[in-house]
Parts: structure tokens; sequence; C-alpha cells
């Protein structure tokens, strides 16, 4: 197994990732290289792993531990190059440092690709190869699940290193995340209506889901417990079919566009990320945009664009964080009613960022931002206070 440096060419940005022809990368990330993409986003550490034998290809990102270890899970696709997955875990463990500071958690922002197809690339010993790079930062990240990855792979990556949440019941884990991060989406989109609407009820509103697999398949019935008429798409007809076999008052559209040609109240991404693009922040009707796929503003532009319009939009980093509060629980001894009880807390959290935005006239997205690295500031500076490390 090899670990961190790449070798030529390994990311698919320059033939030398780490170096322009003047030898040194730039630091603002212009160059293309590696090394810059990585200190630009200011980042601590990124991991490329590769073991041959498995066919394993895996970035690891850690973004800050300024808060304790770095916490984020595991995403499984079929990216196009190795500078899109480069990409994609830079931004998602971003995100978690702001999500995991949002929450009120005591951990940094992390997060981990495989690259390949879940479906055919996903192999034991592929899972127990990237497990071992995991064990190798020796807990400067903990890993959990994500697109792509489930419970039960969870168990298989825990068998290499005791890094690992998201683990199942059997096996001493907390189960399913997905249960509690719908419920985390619901109270951000219960707190985006009491001020679009002025009441948190969401009974007689129309709410589309883009992607009913993992988050959007549990937002289904809380949605439709609170009165909610709900309408839902996927690129997979069978989960489509499950919501509707269990739910068959909700409706069903082919796909995103035409949700977004309903008469939506809110829109709750659930899917991948980059769903909410200039084109579709320049002509959505719904009042709400409150869902479960990170990073959902394809630029950051966007925000802007859904404020001057009058669309409120929840922030995914901090409305979505129920899943990082349940497998952060499980690394302290995990108990269903606790991370519960914190994850209704996103209520008041999404309710005081939209506050924020409104008093100081800036989007949801920048006062969730302030609001996160505040806490990173104040609580990740105590580390200037020296504690005498007790005598082994």
């Amino acid at each position: 197994m090899k670990t961190n440096a790449p070798t030529s060419g390994t990311a698919g940005v320059t033939s030398d990732p780490w170096a322009n022809s003047r030898g040194t990368p730039e630091p603002d990330g212009s160059d293309g290289s590696v090394g810059s993409q990585v200190w630009s986003a200011g980042h601590e550490q990124v991991v490329f792993c590769h073991d041959a034998p498995s066919g394993l290809h895996a970035i690891i990102a850690i973004h800050s531990t300024a808060l304790g270890p770095a916490l984020g899970g595991t995403r499984f696709h079929p990216y196009p190059t190795a500078a899109a997955a480069l990409a994609d875990v830079l931004a998602l463990s971003e995100a978690m440092a702001y999500k995991n500071a949002l929450a009120g958690l005591d951990h940094g922002g992390g997060k981990a690709v495989i690259l390949g197809d879940p479906r055919t690339a996903k192999t034991e010993a592929v899972l127990r190869a990237y497990g071992r790079f995991v064990d190798s930062l020796g807990g400067r990240y903990i890993t959990a699940c994500d697109v792509g990855t489930y419970v039960r792979d969870m168990d298989v990556v825990a068998r290499e290193s005791r890094f690992v949440t998201g683990r199942s019941e059997a096996d001493g884990g907390a189960g399913d995340s997905s249960v509690l991060t719908a419920f985390g989406v619901f109270q951000g989109l219960r707190a985006g209506a009491a001020v679009r609407w002025g009441s948190a009820e969401l009974a007689g509103r129309v709410v589309g889901i883009s992607g009913v697999g993992k988050v959007g398949r549990n937002l289904v019935p809380l949605l439709v417990e609170d009165g909610a008429s709900v309408v839902v798409t996927d690129v997979d007809p069978a989960a489509v079919d499950a919501v509707r076999e269990r739910f068959p008052q909700v409706r069903a559209v082919a796909d995103t566009d035409a949700l977004l040609a309903e008469r939506l109240d809110a829109w709750c991404p659930c899917a991948l990320g980059g769903a909410v693009t200039p084109a579709v922040a320049a002509s959505i009707d719904a009042g709400v945009i409150c869902g479960g796929a990170n990073n959902q503003l394809a630029t950051p532009e966007v925000a802007d664009v859904l404020a001057a319009r009058d669309v409120l939009y929840c922030p995914d980093f901090c409305v979505n964080a129920g899943g990082v509060i349940q497998v952060a629980d499980e690394v302290h001894g995990f108990s269903f009613e606790r991370a519960r009880l914190r994850t209704a807390g996103i209520f008041d959290t999404t309710l005081s960022v939209l506050e924020d935005a409104s008093r100081d006239g800036v989007t949801p997205v920048t006062a969730a931002r302030r609001r996160a690295e505040r806490r990173m500031t104040e609580i990740g500076g105590l580390g200037r206070i020296h504690r005498p490390v007790a005598n082994s």
C-alpha cells in the first residue's frame, strides 16, 4: 500500500500535480496543482490512498481539527476523473467543518471519497484496505456512511480501524444515521416555514423531495404526519415505488425538472450536491429550500440570487446535521434519545441563523458560516491554555 504523496499524474490535474513550472505551488490555487488547490481551500491534510491488489483508489481530506478529530462520511462514487473526486472531497470536508461546528460538536471537518461504482467495485478487500488507511491517521479522521456506503460497509471498514462510526447495532454501533438526518431536515424546514409563513406547521403545504433513497425516504413520513402534501422524484424507480407503496397519497413525477414545475411551497433536495443551479435559483417558485443533500448550491453566487428573489434557503450544513450528531454520539456510547434531542435543536439553530441573516442583511449561508467560524475561533482557541499531561 502507498499513502499520502501521489505519484506523477495521480490527481489528473497536471503532469506533476505537486508543482508548477516555477517549481512551487501557488497558495491561491491559480496554478491548478494539487498542492495549491489543497492549501487555497484551507485544508490541513489530504491523503491519497492506493492499493493495487484490491483496486482501491481513495482520497481522505481533513479540513480542520480545531474543535477535535475530523468527522465525516465516506462517499463511494464513480467520479469521471480523479480531479473531480478531489474537488468533491475538498468541498465536502470543508462543509463538514462548518456543519460540525454549527451543530455544537467537538469535531472538526473531514470527508473521504472512494472512486468507483459501488455496485461493481465495492468489495471486502477494497473496504478493508480503505480501513487501514483510515487507521493510519491515528484518529485524526473518524469516518461514517455517506452516499454509496451503508452500515454494513462500515462494519467491514471497522475490522481494520477503530475510528469508524455508523456501524450496525449488532457490531456495537448506532445503525442507520439517515433517520436522524431526515429528522433534522424536518426541523430545519419547520424553522424555515416559521420565518416564511409565520407558522412552523406544514399542514396544507406542498413539499417536493428530490431523492428518496436514504434521507428523502425517511423525510416523507415526517411530512405526511404533519399534514403536508408530498411530491417525490428519484433516478431509481424502485426507490419511488417503495415510498408510494407505504404512502399511496404521495405523488411521483419523472425528474427534478418536472418536480420544480409543480406548484411547490418548499423543495427538499436530498440527492447529490449542486442541485440548486443558477438556472434553478432564477426560476424556482417555492418559498423555501431545505434539503438533506450536501453542498446544494452549485456556485456561491446562487445564495445571492435566491435572496434577491426572496426564496428562503436553509443552509444544508445547518439542517442536515442529524446524521453527524448521531455518529458523534456513537463515539461516546450511543443513546438514540440523546442524539434525537440534540437533533431537535436544529430547529432553534436554523431559526437563529435565519434571524441573523435578516438582522444583518446577509444571506443565510453567510450568517451560518459566521456562527460556525465564531465557534471554531472561540472554542478551537482554547488550546492556548496549557494542560499538564498526567504521568503514565
